[in-house]
């Protein structure tokens, strides 16, 4: 089972950022994190990477749901969606599918809120392409 949903982007990083954000917005996720990884691997290891954010976006409906099949499951929240830059008019944006919780729990009843979860997650990507 792969473990992503994924979009290719032509748009330079930055602006591909601002749009993923106001694209989750759309599909009733908020950003509960955002981790700069460029910006962090430089202040803690003095290393240049391509840049990265990790964005935690949360549906909270979602989360209570999937909480209440499956307490644990706080372990596998946010959904993490990471906005990476190939190159200048090149972006990469990935999400982890949500059908990985119902993997890794081995519980059926996480499939619901998954499969939302995925089907308001894959829009968002769509809309950036």
């Amino acid at each position: 089972m792969g473990y992503a949903l994924s979009t290719t982007v032509e748009r330079g990083f930055d602006d591909t950022l601002t749009a993923t954000r106001e694209a989750l917005a759309e599909q009733g996720f908020g950003v509960l994190t955002e981790i700069d990884l460029k910006a962090t691997l430089k202040a803690k290891l003095d290393v240049d990477v391509a840049p990265q954010v990790i964005l935690g976006a949360c549906r909270p409906p979602l989360a209570h749901a999937a909480l209440q099949a499956e307490p644990s499951v706080g372990l596998l929240l946010p959904c993490n969606v990471v906005v990476r830059s190939v190159d200048d008019s090149t972006t990469i944006v990935e999400a982890l599918d949500p059908q990985v919780m119902v993997g890794l729990t081995d519980n059926t009843a996480l499939t619901d809120v998954a499969d939302e979860a995925g089907r308001r997650l894959a829009a968002a990507l769509d809309s950036l392409a």
